[in-house]
């Protein structure tokens, strides 16, 4: 069905948005089973919600919200917020903070901008030539430019580099790796190719950049390139921007390299709040931080790619490795040699976050916090000006209910984060700084690429999963079932699988590792987007959501207004869905009497990932090498305890509040204060970006990562810590019996 168009700001259209509203309630209200599903109670007379003694007002609220996400509203702010390139810390980017600000302010938001002083690089000079063989000519980065699309020839345009990497100039033999993943590093070696002192070209996907340039380090390469090859968002995928979504040949992906699976945020303060008067004897310096990588590192596109490949001697790449240019891949080294010319402008730079607050009436104490970040590689319309735009939108519906006399019962904290796309420093920065007030935070709700597709996607702690399926059971989709229908049709036997994914909204779509139900599936939080901080760090539970389609210019010049509004959104009613769903999220959460979680199924999935443990470390180490029944006893104990609670939550007592208190201490339980084995700022025991994967999640990461490694004592000692973080989370739900 096509897109429906929407006036502006039009009576019908609000209309329109009620009864949409009211036809999905009651089909909702209709659904047998599950747990957490609104249901009529014919004996009262009340609406039942998950978390509300009587729902009739909440859905009264969400039916009123519904109707004032507007479309011409969020293709305003989009075009306004993407009308110049605004790298964090530029003037641009300041710029994009004052209108975010100006926004809340005139939703009712008492609003500030916070600012951090961070240590970031902009490229002062970056050079890829090739030395070698004679006659054979490139001399990049090529600047990014196509046919029918001025926006990449504004001279603001940064041109393509490494976040986070150092300065420096290497010469040698070049040797190509794939993707640059532990796996092919190993093939490497097993073709006895030696990366030892030369450049090392490897391609976009697979893993996080930063994971890349991390091996290439460990394996003593000189230097690394990234290029963007035309198999993973290029002309294999389908017809090259303009005229279709993917990556042009001169498209080139910018991006962090910073070893954020080390720790986020600014790489000389972590643990700590880079704030403007933090001295710089309390700061790492930068030469010893364990975020920042030591051998230089650049982008390129698939234009200046070729030659070199194409050049390339040695054996016969595996034919997995082979991409789409257009003759074989051979695997080096040489005879090609490059040279990179890196000069890096480090120094400690201003960023500013946007923070918008209205004080809980009920719960004061308790923050619901919802962000997204604002700074872009470049114009960053998909990345993240989509999710600003749905978030501006939300705002603008909230601010209609507090202008109508409306007060929340907890505090409501929205914000836009600067400095994300070098390392989600805004958020973590800001998550450091007000550690202590979030111990009582009840939800991180994160939207960073919020459209470039119509595929609706979602990922979050378990407590939430069920919590995110009921919003979208209400919210219609542009094709007039809910969204809900839309994602549930999406994932049948048989239907179309999702588009591949980019790094960009690898957080909203990652697979869950385990799925305690049969419903659409809702993924597990890693890394690379801004709720990293509060959940991993701080134990807040959060979501991330996003919808998705044909993403080719991932942090290009050309994810730009004119992209966007052909291939993402032409009418923008995905940007009033996303704006939907993230103020309901927003709302019921911040107006439960009881806070809306569900450890039953938390605990069946922690279940399932001991259990999952246990058949990797039997085939690593043999069957008797490691007991795991502490762990499964205490996964169980974790279970059934919050079976229990979930019982209690439905049958809540008139003054809750010991028992949220009891359901926002369980997450924390998960918490080991001493971190994980060798990177500590990450405390979460079940929940960690991985070490060699970066973005993806790693389940329960203490035993899987040290049975990855082959770490006999550690995998043992793991085990307990564990069991020892269950037992504690189910101690603390039981206290409620």
């Amino acid at each position: 069905m096509a897109p429906r168009s929407t006036s502006h700001r039009s009576l019908s259209g609000k209309v329109l948005a009620f009864f949409l509203f009211a036809g999905l309630l009651a089909v909702t209200l209709k659904t047998e089973g599950g747990e957490g599903k609104s249901s009529s109670n014919s004996k009262s007379g009340s609406t039942r919600i998950f978390g509300f003694h009587d729902g009739s007002a909440e859905l009264d609220l969400e039916g009123r919200f519904m109707t004032v996400p507007d479309p011409k509203l969020a293709e305003e702010h989009l075009r306004i917020l993407t009308q110049a390139p605004h790298i964090a810390g530029s003037p641009q980017d300041k710029a994009t903070a004052d209108y975010v600000a100006q926004k809340f302010q005139e939703a009712g938001f008492e609003t500030e901008q916070v600012e951090y002083r961070v240590w970031m690089n902009y490229p002062s000079e970056v050079s890829v030539d090739i030395t070698a063989p004679a006659g054979v000519r490139m001399h990049g980065p090529t600047r990014e430019h196509v046919d029918g699309d001025s926006w990449a020839d504004d001279p603001r345009v940064v041109m393509p580099y490494s976040g986070m990497s150092p300065s420096g100039d290497a010469e040698g033999e070049v040797v190509y790796a794939n993707y640059g993943s532990l796996q092919d590093f190993e093939r490497l070696k097993q073709l006895q190719v030696d990366v030892q002192g030369k450049i090392v070209l490897v391609r976009y996907g697979e893993n996080f950049r930063g994971v890349k340039a991390h091996l290439a380090q460990e394996h003593g390469a000189a230097g690394l390139i990234i290029y963007s090859d035309p198999a993973d968002d290029g002309w294999r995928r389908g017809d090259s921007y303009p005229q279709g979504p993917w990556r042009p040949a001169t498209g080139v992906q910018r991006g962090s390299i910073g070893y954020m699976f080390e720790f986020p945020g600014d790489p000389t303060t972590p643990g700590v709040a880079s704030l403007p008067s933090l001295g710089d004897d309390q700061r790492v310096p930068p030469e010893r931080s364990a975020q920042l990588p030591t051998i230089p590192t650049t982008p390129l596109s698939y234009a200046d790619a070729w030659p070199i490949l194409e050049n390339l001697g040695g054996r016969d790449s595996p034919r997995e490795w082979q991409g789409a240019l257009p003759f074989t891949y051979h695997v080096g080294p040489g005879p090609v040699k490059v040279k990179l010319h890196l000069k890096q402008d480090y120094r400690l730079r201003a960023i500013w976050d946007v923070i918008g607050r209205v004080r809980g009436a009920r719960f004061p104490d308790e923050w619901v916090v919802a962000g997204n970040h604002r700074d872009a590689w470049v114009y960053g319309a998909v990345d993240p000006g989509s999710g600003t735009a749905a978030m501006l939108e939300a705002t603008h519906g909230i601010g209609q209910l507090l202008k109508s006399g409306w007060k929340p019962s907890r505090t409501i904290v929205l914000a836009s984060w600067d400095a994300e796309e070098q390392g989600l420093i805004g958020s973590t920065e800001w998550g450091e700084q007000h550690e202590k007030e979030l111990a009582n935070a009840a939800a991180y709700f994160n939207m960073d690429v919020a459209v470039s597709g119509p595929k609706f996607g979602a990922s979050s702690v378990p407590s939430l999963k069920q919590f995110l399926r009921d919003i979208t059971r209400v919210v219609p989709s542009p094709d007039g079932e809910s969204v809900y229908a839309e994602w549930q049709n999406a994932n049948r036997p048989g239907a179309q699988p999702p588009p591949e994914l980019s790094e960009a909204v690898g957080g909203s779509r990652q697979v869950s590792a385990a799925e305690s139900r049969p419903d659409v599936p809702v993924g597990d939080l890693g890394s690379g987007s801004d709720y990293t901080v509060f959940l991993q760090h701080l134990g807040v539970p959060a979501t991330d959501i996003s919808s998705t389609g044909s993403y080719g210019v991932y942090h290009s010049a050309f994810d730009n207004f004119s992209w966007f509004q052909k291939f993402a959104d032409p009418h923008f009613l995905y940007e009033q869905q996303m704006a939907r769903i993230f103020g309901l999220e927003i709302l019921r959460m911040t107006q439960a009497d009881v806070l809306p979680y569900n450890y039953e199924e938390y605990g069946q999935e922690v279940a399932a990932y001991v259990e999952a443990a246990q058949k990797k470390a039997e085939a690593q180490y043999g069957v008797h090498a490691i007991s795991f029944d502490e762990a499964i006893r205490a996964a169980n104990r974790f279970s059934q305890a919050g079976a229990r609670i979930l019982r209690r939550q439905k049958s809540p007592p008139s003054d809750p509040r010991k028992l949220n208190e009891t359901l926002r201490a369980a997450e924390r339980a998960l918490l080991i204060p001493d971190g994980l084995p060798n990177r500590p700022w990450f405390r979460h025991v079940i929940y960690a970006p991985g070490e060699y994967t970066g973005y993806a999640a790693v389940v329960i990461p203490g035993i899987n990562e040290a049975i990855d490694q082959r770490d006999l004592s550690r995998s043992r000692e793991q085990v307990g810590t564990l069991a020892a973080a269950l037992n504690r989370a189910a101690a603390v739900l039981a206290h409620q019996h």
